[in-house]
């Protein structure tokens, strides 16, 4: 766990130098606040089935089960008049191998095909220093199967700390814009852009998110996955005839 907290620790300062702090968030509305306003919009519609498929970024690790990502994600999507529901098939501790043994059951499992996927996968890999070339065939299959099942996907990027060293991290980061550039998928650069520099938006492991720091996150990409869902008459055109 101490090398886990270094390493992602690096992680976050590697980006932080390249990137800067997040911005924060105007003083009128709070990340909290658009996370947990109440919808100004009621939820109508058919329902938008979201698969998360993930890590413990995605279980809200050191959280309760409904501080997590998918759930408060799927609160501020319903405070924008969205009909979202989220599944969340974060597992702890998975790498993008793990992700990918498990895919095709996770889609069966549930009662209709998802309208869009959440994937966080890629940080375990990294975090256990596997070969960037098995972490980007991994994520390659995915989206390679859901692009079969015409299923959109939206990638959590992740980036490599400085201690694996440039030719690791040349090999690394590069992987998550190009396969989502080659399957048409939606990218969220770096997760965890909006905790950097913010350690009282990090728990004690220096590694997940507190209840605030989700919020932050959540408000910092709703948007993304709001405009990664399928338009109406797509996702009309994708549901099953109505019984006769």
């Amino acid at each position: 766990m101490k090398l886990y907290a270094l390493t992602l620790a690096g992680a976050l300062l590697l980006a932080g130098c390249g990137q800067g702090e997040a911005p924060e968030a105007p003083p009128t509305q709070s990340a909290s606040d658009i996370v947990n306003a109440p919808p100004e919009i009621p939820a109508m519609g058919q329902e938008r089935h979201i698969l998360a498929l993930g890590d413990s970024l995605f279980t809200g690790y050191g959280l309760p089960s409904d501080q997590a990502y998918p759930v408060k994600l799927e609160a501020a999507l319903r405070a924008r008049g969205i009909n979202a529901r989220i599944s969340n098939a974060g597992v702890s501790g998975n790498t993008s191998a793990e992700g990918l043994s498990r895919l095709a059951f996770t889609l069966q499992s549930q009662q209709r095909p998802p309208d869009l996927v959440l994937i966080s996968l890629g940080g375990n890999d990294m975090l256990r220093g596997l070969p960037p070339e098995q972490t980007r065939a991994n994520l390659d299959a995915i989206l390679s199967e859901l692009k079969k099942r015409k299923i959109k996907a939206v990638m959590m990027g992740m980036l490599a700390p400085p201690n694996l060293g440039p030719e690791y991290r040349a090999k690394f980061d590069p992987m998550y814009p190009a396969l989502t550039k080659q399957y048409g998928a939606v990218l969220v650069p770096f997760f965890l852009q909006a905790v950097l520099g913010r350690p009282d938006l990090v728990q004690q492991d220096h590694i997940h998110p507190t209840k605030d720091g989700i919020e932050a996150i959540v408000a910092a990409t709703v948007d993304q996955v709001a405009g990664a869902l399928p338009k109406t008459s797509d996702f009309k055109a994708a549901a099953p005839p109505p019984p006769r």
